[in-house]
């Protein structure tokens, strides 16, 4: 059988010459290859419209700023502090940015989800902190969330919130008790006996005092008292002044200090 000719083996050097990219396109052929260029030059002209669309165009730029969840705060409170810039494209957006402004400008604000609201809005949702103590200074009065933070100052002290009242002394166990623990940590501890009142309780506590870390008390509406003693155990003791209240509601004096051994007194 005869061998291939010198002017086969040419041709097969050739193909076999050259990248092997441009080999592979040279064995696709004609059709394949304008296939191949087509969809190549479509993606291109695809991704360079969805660019011009998201960063270019009119179409998707920030046009409204929508607020919700707001009580103490005004929606146009929110829109001032969170500085959206209105008319950028919406892709462009500095979601991060914006909610990093708001916790600074506004530390009522507890959390906030910021979105991207297609295809011409931002949503600001917000959660505000809630006080469940107030510290008076001077003729205002400091609100403080469960998290013992100090947010806001006030001129008038909100509704159904109790007074906190640092008896603290500087002998004796209560003297102790403040060069162990110190005063801030005092005053979150009774941020903690706040926070944790049954809702029924927490409506008519008007004062919640502090005199050591094992000996803090309640005043509620009526000159009705409650001895709480420390933080700990503390859903436990709410439960239990819940029932107490229930069972002697003529009593005056209330003491849930040993939540297995409640008492109550006066009448």
């Amino acid at each position: 059988m005869a061998g291939p000719t010198t002017a086969e083996r040419g041709e097969r050097q050739q193909e076999s010459s050259g990248p092997p990219l441009a080999r592979r396109l040279r064995r696709l052929g004609p059709p394949r290859l304008r296939t191949i260029i087509v969809l190549a030059i479509a993606l291109v002209l695809l991704g360079a419209g969805a660019v011009w669309l998201l960063y270019g165009s009119q179409w998707l730029r920030v046009e409204r700023v929508s607020v919700s969840g707001t009580r103490v705060l005004t929606p146009e409170q929110v829109r001032t502090a969170a500085e959206v810039p209105v008319g950028a494209p919406l892709i462009s957006v500095d979601t991060d940015a914006i909610e990093t402004r708001l916790r600074a400008k506004l530390p009522r604000i507890d959390t906030v989800d910021v979105v991207r609201s297609w295809p011409h809005g931002i949503g600001l949702k917000v959660v505000e902190r809630t006080p469940v103590l107030i510290v008076q200074k001077g003729g205002n009065f400091v609100e403080v969330d469960h998290e013992g933070v100090r947010f806001a100052t006030v001129s008038q002290a909100p509704k159904a919130v109790p007074e906190l009242e640092l008896k603290l002394s500087s002998t004796g166990s209560a003297g102790a008790s403040l060069r162990r623990f110190g005063e801030q940590r005092l005053v979150r501890e009774a941020v903690r006996v706040a926070g944790s009142l049954p809702d029924g309780v927490a409506r008519v506590a008007r004062t919640v005092k502090v005199r050591s870390y094992d000996d803090i008390s309640l005043e509620l509406n009526g000159g009705r008292t409650v001895a709480w003693g420390s933080s700990e155990r503390a859903a436990l003791k709410a439960r239990t002044l819940t029932a107490l209240m229930k069972a002697a509601p003529d009593a005056r004096h209330f003491d849930v200090s040993v939540p297995t051994a409640p008492a109550s007194s006066g009448s």
